[in-house]
Formats: C-alpha cells, sequence, structure tokens
C-alpha cells in the first residue's frame, strides 16, 4: 500500500505529462489499489473466516467450569494460568453476555497451517494458595473451553487417580495437565474444525502445601480435510461430551407417537360416539330420556356466561398467545439454521427480542377479548400482560443473578446489561403492548354466543370427588406426560447437561402432538363437565389444559436427583429458571385448551339450536 500511494504521489507530481495520461495513470492506480485490497481482505480476514499461509487464527479463552454443574462457570484467568499482558477482554455481543461467555485473548498462538511441536507457552511457579485451587478444580473435573475462528473447543484441566494398593500409598493423586495439542483441520483458506487434547503424558502432580515450577506448552497439527465450511458447524449437532444414540432417540420418539395417537383416538371415539347419541335424543324429543341422559343440555343459559376475574382470565389468554407466538418463531428460526448449537447467544438474544416484539400480541389478544363482554376496564387487563409472566420471572432472574455474583460466575450479568434489557422493555416491549391494547380496543367486537346468558346463575349440583377440578388436572396432567416424558428426558439432557437435541424437527411435530392432545383432553374434560350440569367451565378448561406443566416442573426434579449435579449455585439455577419454563408452557398450553374448549361448547350448543 505505501509503495501504491508513493507511486500515486509521484504521479501527480509529474508536470509535463499531458492531462490525458495523468488521468489514466490515476486510474490505474486507484484501480489496482483497491483490487489488491480487497484481494487481501478476501483472501486473509478473520472476519471472512479466510487465512494465507502464516496468518494468525483468533484464538479466544473462555471460561472453565466444573463437568458436573454446567451453569457454575468462572472466568478463564480466574485459574492462575499463563497469562497475556494486559488482558483485554473481546467486546460480546448481548447475546453472548446473556450465555455467559466472557471472551479473553490468549498466549497461544496458531497460525494459519504452520505445525508447532512443544513450544512453551510459559513458565510459572505455582504458590500454594495457586497450587490448592488447581486441586479443588481438579477434584471437580473442570474443563476449560476456548473458541478458535469462531468454533469452540474444550479440555480437562488435570485428572485424579485413586491409591494403588502396591505402593501403599493413602488417598488419591492429583495431576494437572501442562501440555495441550490442538488438531486443526482445513480445507482451501478455511478452518473446518478444531479438537483440543490435554496430553496425559504431560503431568505435573500437585501435591498440598508445596510448591511447584510448571512449564505449560502447547503443539498444532494441521491437516488438510474434504469438509466444506459451510459444513463445518454439523459436527456440533451430531456430537456432544455425551455421545447421542441415535436409534434410542427415535424409538422414544416412535413411542411417544404411538402413545398420544392412541389417546387421540380413543378420546374421539368416545366423544364422538356419547356426542351422536345426545344429539339423537334432542333431535328425537324424548323429555324423559333427554332429562336423564342430555345434562349438558340445561345449563345452555349459563354456559356462555362471562368467567369470573375477567381481567385477569384476558391476561391469561394474551401472554399465553405471545409465548405460543415466540415459541413458533424459536422453531422458525431453527428451521431456517440461525439457531443451532454453539452459536454464541443467538438463542438468548432470539428470546428477548421476540418477547419483546411480540408484546403487540398479548395485548391485542387480551384488550380484544375483554371487550366481547366489557367495554371498560381493558386497560387492566393490558397491564396484567405486561406483569403476569415478566414479573415472576424478572424476580427469579434477580435472585439467581446475586446468587452468581456471590459465586463471581460468569452468570452474572453486568450492570450494563441490565440496564439495556430495561431499555428495551420501556422502549419497545411496554409500548407495544399498550399499541396492542389499543387495537383490541378499537377492532372490539360483542361476543357472539349461540344461548342467551340467563340473568341469574343456575345452581350447580354437589360433584364427586373424581368430577372436582383438582382431579381432572391430575388426570390431563399425567395423561400428557406419559406421551412425552422420553422427549422431555432428551430436552432436559441437552439443556442441563452435554448432550445437543438436534433434532429440531422431532421436537417441532411432538409440540404439536402435544398441542393436540391438551386440546383432545381439554374437551373431554369439559363435555363431562357440562354432563353433569356444572357450567363454570372457563378457568377449570385453562387448568385443565396447562397441568402438563406441573408434571413437567415435577419430572426435572426426579432429572435433578439422578444427576450429577451437586453445587448451590447449579440447584439455585436449575428450580429457577425450570420453574419460569413450565410456568410459561402452562400458560401456553392453558390458552390452547381453553380456546379448544370453546370452539367446542361453540359448536355442540349451535348445533342443538339448530335442531
Amino acid at each position: 500500500m505505501r509503495m501504491i500511494m508513493s507511486f500515486h504521489s509521484k504521479a501527480i507530481s509529474l508536470s509535463s505529462i499531458s492531462m490525458s495520461k495523468l488521468s489514466q495513470i490515476k486510474l490505474l492506480v486507484i484501480l489496482f489499489a483497491a483490487l489488491s485490497f480487497t484481494d487481501r481482505s478476501a483472501t486473509a480476514s478473520p472476519n471472512h473466516h479466510q487465512y494465507n499461509i502464516g496468518d494468525l487464527v483468533p484464538l479466544y479463552v473462555n471460561k472453565v467450569g466444573p463437568l458436573n454443574n454446567p451453569s457454575e462457570t468462572y472466568y478463564y484467568y480466574d485459574l492462575p494460568f499463563c497469562r497475556p499482558d494486559p488482558v483485554i477482554q473481546k467486546k460480546e455481543s448481548f447475546g453472548e453476555v446473556l450465555n455467559g461467555d466472557r471472551l479473553t485473548n490468549a498466549l497461544y498462538e496458531l497460525k494459519f497451517r504452520e505445525n508447532i511441536t512443544g513450544k512453551t507457552l510459559c513458565q510459572k511457579r505455582l504458590r500454594v494458595p495457586e497450587v490448592a485451587k488447581f486441586r479443588d478444580v481438579v477434584s471437580e473435573d473442570f474443563y476449560f473451553q476456548m473458541y478458535f475462528d469462531d468454533l469452540p473447543l474444550w479440555g480437562f484441566i488435570g485428572k485424579v487417580e485413586e491409591e494403588s494398593e502396591i505402593l501403599g500409598e493413602e488417598g488419591p493423586k492429583y495431576y494437572l495437565f501442562k501440555h495441550v495439542q490442538f488438531n486443526a483441520l482445513y480445507n482451501g483458506d478455511r478452518v473446518v474444525e478444531i479438537r483440543a487434547f490435554s496430553d496425559p503424558n504431560h503431568v505435573v502432580e500437585i501435591k498440598e502445601d508445596a510448591e511447584i515450577d510448571v512449564t505449560f506448552t502447547y503443539s498444532v497439527i494441521w491437516n488438510e480435510s474434504a469438509a466444506k465450511f459451510e459444513n463445518r458447524m454439523d459436527k456440533y449437532t451430531r456430537t456432544s461430551s455425551v455421545p447421542i444414540i441415535r436409534q434410542i432417540h427415535w424409538l422414544s420418539f416412535i413411542n411417544s407417537i404411538v402413545i398420544i395417537v392412541l389417546l387421540m383416538g380413543l378420546l374421539a371415539l368416545l366423544l364422538m360416539r356419547r356426542l351422536k347419541n345426545d344429539m339423537r335424543k334432542c333431535a328425537d324429543g324424548d323429555e324423559e330420556e333427554e332429562d336423564k341422559e342430555v345434562g349438558w343440555k340445561y345449563v345452555h343459559g349459563d354456559v356462555f356466561r362471562r368467567p369470573p376475574n375477567l381481567s385477569l382470565f384476558c391476561a391469561v389468554l394474551g401472554v399465553g398467545t405471545q409465548l405460543l407466538t415466540l415459541v413458533f418463531v424459536l422453531f422458525l428460526l431453527a428451521f431456517l439454521g440461525v439457531l443451532y448449537p454453539y452459536n454464541r447467544g443467538a438463542l438468548f438474544t432470539s428470546l428477548v427480542l421476540i418477547y419483546s416484539l411480540s408484546s403487540v400480541v398479548g395485548g391485542y389478544v387480551a384488550a380484544s377479548f375483554h371487550n366481547q363482554f366489557a367495554e371498560a376496564g381493558w386497560e387492566r387487563s393490558v397491564r396484567l400482560v405486561g406483569i403476569l409472566y415478566l414479573g415472576p420471572f424478572v424476580v427469579t432472574a434477580s435472585i439467581l443473578n446475586t446468587v452468581a455474583i456471590s459465586y463471581g460466575a460468569t452468570a452474572a450479568l453486568p450492570f450494563g446489561t441490565i440496564i439495556l434489557i430495561l431499555l428495551m422493555c420501556t422502549c419497545v416491549a411496554i409500548p407495544l403492548l399498550a399499541f396492542g391494547g389499543v387495537i383490541g380496543y378499537r377492532f372490539r367486537s360483542e361476543f357472539q354466543a349461540p344461548c342467551a346468558t340467563k340473568r341469574f346463575p343456575r345452581e350447580i349440583p354437589p360433584l364427586a370427588w373424581y368430577r372436582k377440578t383438582s382431579c381432572q388436572m391430575f388426570i390431563a396432567g399425567l395423561l400428557s406426560l406419559s406421551a412425552i416424558v422420553l422427549e422431555l428426558h432428551h430436552l432436559y439432557a441437552s439443556m442441563w447437561g452435554y448432550k445437543i437435541c438436534t433434532l429440531t424437527s422431532i421436537l417441532f411435530i411432538t409440540f404439536i402432538l402435544v398441542i393436540l392432545l391438551t386440546s383432545m383432553l381439554s374437551v373431554g374434560l369439559t363435555y363431562i363437565q357440562l354432563s353433569v350440569e356444572d357450567h363454570e367451565w372457563w378457568w377449570r378448561s385453562m387448568l385443565c389444559g396447562g397441568s402438563p406443566a406441573i408434571f413437567m416442573f415435577g419430572y426435572s426434579i426426579y432429572f435433578y436427583a439422578r444427576s450429577n449435579m451437586n453445587s448451590f449455585m447449579q440447584l439455585s439455577f436449575f428450580i429457577g429458571y425450570n420453574a419460569c419454563m413450565c410456568y410459561a408452557f402452562f400458560l401456553i398450553l392453558g390458552t390452547i385448551s381453553f380456546r379448544a374448549s370453546l370452539m367446542f361448547v361453540r359448536r355442540i350448543y349451535q348445533a342443538v339450536k339448530s335442531e
């Protein structure tokens, strides 16, 4: 570039050259400079993941943590590793901060297609407190995570060997790995794969109350690969620290499908046969048989009476619809390839943005449904939408953030990120929520009931214990959980372990089938309720539909008890975020259940009216 600029300046200073020739020379110089800059940036740029031989490929250290507690991660340099001077933290995106990523520069120098053998990283004398810290992390199976050209890699910090009976030594031995071997694969001018191995042949024993001198080294081996750069992330969707047994996964999925289809078929068969008989008796006009069998016909004047606590009911519908929209958009992004494993922070960024933007949906649904029964008071329903889910979530997240700060973990959110979240809620979510409420109010309509509502409610006869709300919630929740328990196990293993749940299509199909099963169960339980002349079905249909989420949370406790997770911080994060997730599913499934029951009730009473 300097030669080009010098040549350019000299060309301008030549006054003896004609104006036309000077223009040609200037044009050539500019084109040459532009082409050389473009070629350089295209063939050797970390931003485009393209490198020349000998170019330094960016490597960042991220975090360390115990293998059994995936939420408990710490800064890489919290341990006395070799540190660069100065330590510079990479500027991270919003989602990376939420994900607990803290990328920092490192002393490792990995140059493109240049092999290195036994290069010294640093020589370090570990003092007694530092040795004790390494002993603690080795005993807890700590791992480290790095990113090389935006590809994640992992390795263990040390190993523990149990006592040897031959030597007669007591207690285990602790060893620190002092050599890391990087195996990199390339295709053309791009990196397609990276692996890190903590060499068990290069270890140093770390004894209690003893200083040691350690020479940390590393090696780099480059090999060519036929894998395409566009498919380099496929490795992380196929494998994980705990290998996925795909055959078992598919068998569990087929088992869930069979159970769900059988339940839906049985419910549909029984319900349609019973309804057909009821309709026939109504059409025949046999009053004696009608009084004996068709109990739901006599609550036609009360079945469409507005539910109690209307504002809260509308808010549940609004939040449930908003969260359902969020789930479907997330599935869409996953199918489009935007969301995939180890795409740093993409999932959390999507969650925050989609939830904020979908606030308009929640406000509209709550206001429009409220205005079908009353023109006044819809503002309260809209306000409740804003706090019904977000309020408990913020309280839970604040408590967990306090726990993370006390541990010094990377999961603790910086003050700037908290301010950014508050600004997003204030400037995006709240205005959109209000806008949706106004739109719902402006385009309001009256509730179209097939039957006129009586002035005074009909008295509900005493119900048997198995017809009460709690028993019906138990039945609906247990049946739904039995159909999805295997897929739920895979989901928890992906969220709270190292098993990557990659088959988005299976998750999506399972979710659709759960929606269908919830709808069928809700319709069946609503029909049973109306058959005994109990017309207060609005809230019950919502509670029965959301009951599988309660069983999901109960199964999460069982999953934790069977796992190796053991710290207070991990327990707090597991309980807190699982509670928020199950609460969200409660609202989603409750909304779907009510909508299905409402369609069913409208249909049967329209049929009776036409008869």
